[in-house]
């Protein structure tokens, strides 16, 4: 029997700060996301960000009293769940009433130090999770993972990456949200790239202390050191490989250990860290990650692409619709080809018959096969076909077609396109697709420089009446 592609691929997805999620543009993003692609998740920070308004301190009486606020998270999980993706909740960042520091994060200005009380942050939490119980239901919110923060390996993310004051957050925390139902799901560290030994030193760390732990957490990227250009990021990549290697990494850590045989969650991979690098607009990055998202169910539970869209502020107000930013789609709903790797892999059938370096093979219950294959350099791949006559159908991403940036800058990279502009963009945006009859026996597939194509194959069964309509 044939294996099962893994569901891995779009177990979730990276999103911009959770305020975010109350725009316009943001919320039409992801409504054709999930009507072309269908994600079951989504992960982003700013959860307990000043902009969202949950931590709400005040003095009455002459007492420190706070009032926990929910106006816009239910306003933003209701969306979600409309749309058919549910939450992957990162607790973070720190309420700046409640911050012991002033050091942030980003052009929003995420604060990044610890809780000065830490019974007031259990207080936030315990409100937060169980106004989320109270308004969705206990069934419903034990599918929400819950990570406890975001990087706290990097100072940036974490002040002083002070890795004793993360455990003591992590065990806090993760005991706060057992307190109110034992099944919910929570887990960490949702370490970045880089310091490896903090998986190893958490397990160690919840093992000792008998912290709740539901699954870990890790992110993936694989470019180089940047090099910052004005508006822009220049970076190099490592083998697309590496990414594969990052996911497995948490298993192979915790192997023989405590934590050994928990799901590992990617919650954010790419290829660039940086949301200004070019890259993530071009052909390239849909063959690089193509491999990526072929295999990486093999190593992980989940891997999270980081973002869905490019309505995303980390280093400030884009100043161009193309400007190298996460999402698979611009502002406006332009499809990037990383976009349409994604959007092959949806019309994937369920049922592995077949893989290889450059290609992966499945079939579904009514019999149709589809073909994705990719290429970075042209070559030309030969694949078997059953007996009997096929409607082929092929779509194809390269330099040439479906290159949303390369039709851009021949317009001359406008960067705030006029709507005939928008229009002209989208269409080009779309995959060349090509149509015809085949013959049972072999599927020739030449592929050109930086290529994805999807092959869907059907059997022919001829309806057409044996006189002539024409």
């Amino acid at each position: 029997m044939a294996d099962l592609l893994s569901g891995a691929w779009r177990a979730c997805v990276g999103t911009g700060r959770f305020n975010l999620a109350l725009r316009r543009d943001y919320q039409e993003s992801l409504a054709l996301v999930q009507r072309e692609i269908g994600f079951g998740h989504i992960r982003g920070h700013g959860l307990f960000g000043d902009d969202v308004g949950v931590h709400r301190p005040y003095t009455y009486g002459g007492e420190h009293r706070v009032r926990h606020a929910f106006t816009y998270v239910d306003q933003v999980i209701d969306a979600y769940l409309e749309l058919g993706v549910r939450p992957f909740l990162e607790l973070g960042f720190m309420p700046g009433d409640l911050a012991s520091g002033d050091q942030t994060v980003f052009w929003w200005k995420g604060n990044v130090t610890p809780p000065r009380d830490h019974a007031e942050w259990a207080a936030l939490v315990r409100a937060t999770v169980a106004h989320l119980v109270d308004r969705y239901g206990i069934e419903e919110v034990r599918t929400w993972p819950i990570e406890v923060w975001n990087e706290p390996n990097l100072k940036d993310f974490w002040q002083d990456a002070d890795q004793a004051a993360y455990h003591r957050l992590y065990e806090v925390t993760a005991k706060t949200i057992k307190e109110i139902d034992a099944s919910l799901q929570v887990g960490g560290p949702a370490i970045s790239p880089g310091s490896d030994e903090w998986m190893t030193d958490f397990a160690d760390f919840v093992a000792a202390h008998d912290v709740p732990v539901d699954f870990v957490s890790r992110h993936a990227y694989s470019s180089h050191p940047a090099r910052h250009v004005p508006f822009a990021t220049l970076q190099g990549l490592a083998p697309a490989e590496t990414l594969l290697e990052q996911f497995a990494t948490p298993r192979r850590q915790l192997a023989g250990g405590p934590l050994e045989g928990l799901p590992v969650h990617i919650t954010e991979f790419n290829t660039s860290y940086r949301p200004d690098n070019a890259v993530h607009d071009t052909a390239h990055d849909a063959a690089y990650l193509a491999p990526v998202l072929a295999g990486g169910g093999d190593v992980c539970d989940s891997f999270s692409y980081w973002t869905f869209c490019d309505v995303f502020e980390e280093a400030g107000i884009p100043t161009s619709i193309l400007h190298g930013g996460f999402g698979l789609l611009t502002h406006r709903q332009l499809k990037k080809p990383t976009y349409h790797l994604y959007a092959f892999m949806a019309r994937m059938g369920s049922h592995i018959v077949g893989r290889g370096e450059d290609h992966l093979v499945t079939r579904d219950e009514r019999g149709r096969i589809t073909v994705l294959a990719w290429a970075l350099e042209p070559r030309r791949i030969r694949l078997p076909l059953p007996p009997g006559e096929h409607f082929v159908v092929r779509s194809t991403v390269n330099e040439e077609h479906g290159n949303l940036r390369r039709a851009w800058l021949e317009m001359g990279s406008p960067h705030s396109p006029t709507p005939r502009q928008l229009d002209t963009l989208r269409e080009l945006a779309e995959p060349y697709r090509t149509h015809r009859r085949a013959d049972g026996g072999g599927l020739d597939l030449s592929l050109a420089q930086n290529e994805v194509t999807l092959v869907e194959v059907s059997p022919v069964i001829e309806e057409a009446p044996p006189w002539p309509l024409l």
